[in-house]
């Protein structure tokens, strides 16, 4: 998908105390409480797009605190203009490459990661790019509390079913898993739709979804390390 330039995008970035700039994430390891000002959970979206998912989640739970991960400043200047109308002192954005997840947060910081809608990396080379794929999997475990968990939404079938099969040998297990998400109303409760989602439900597209854990054994050694 190519993506259109937004001019002034990386500058208003730049400008924004919205944003955690690139100079401070060094020092964010094991701080976020204390960047938020309080001993709240934290929950993460990595690949937030436009921010329409994190800021309502923001909105919804203030007793938690929110972190947007977007690589894009092109998309994240959205988000921040989202935040310029309704500011939400529970909610940060970082311009960075997932990759980096590691030297972000610190070990156990984390009680949630949302991935929606990620990029598919069809070509079996770039698999490992893939958000939900082992090589991920294995960064979001150093940062996750023990009873931590991922929740991924997709309508691309080929990576929902990819991403089951990294599951069990990366040491993960789901504790959810639906195929069609807008049709199992247990789950749709509380569910808070991406723009992707909305978009892509109302062209007839079944959302898949799953919620995963550590599987307790791996959750045992990585607590003993």
């Amino acid at each position: 998908m190519r993506l259109r330039n937004v001019t002034g995008s990386r500058e208003a970035i730049a400008e924004s105390g919205y944003v955690v700039h690139e100079e401070g994430l060094k020092q964010c390891p094991g701080t976020w409480n204390r960047i938020f000002g309080n001993e709240n959970p934290i929950h993460i979206e990595i690949g937030m797009g436009k921010g329409k998912f994190i800021h309502a989640m923001a909105k919804e739970h203030p007793g938690i605190n929110y972190v947007g991960i977007e690589k894009y400043s092109s998309v994240l200047i959205r988000a921040v203009q989202k935040m310029e109308k309704e500011e939400l002192p529970n909610l940060k954005f970082i311009r960075m490459e997932a990759e980096e997840i590691t030297e972000v947060f610190g070990p156990g910081e984390v009680q949630r990661i949302y991935l929606n809608f990620s990029d598919p990396w069809p070509k079996d080379r770039h698999a490992k790019r893939r958000l939900p794929s082992r090589q991920f999997l294995a960064r979001y475990e150093k940062i996750l509390a023990k009873d931590g968990r991922i929740e991924f939404k997709t309508d691309n079938r080929e990576l929902f079913d990819f991403a089951l099969e990294e599951l069990e040998p990366a040491g993960w297990e789901a504790v959810e898993v639906t195929y069609d998400l807008h049709a199992d109303a247990r789950l749709m409760e509380g569910n808070v739709m991406t723009e992707y989602e909305e978009k892509f439900s109302a062209m007839g597209n079944p959302i898949c979804k799953y919620i995963i854990v550590k599987r307790e054994d791996k959750a045992e050694d990585t607590s003993k390390g």
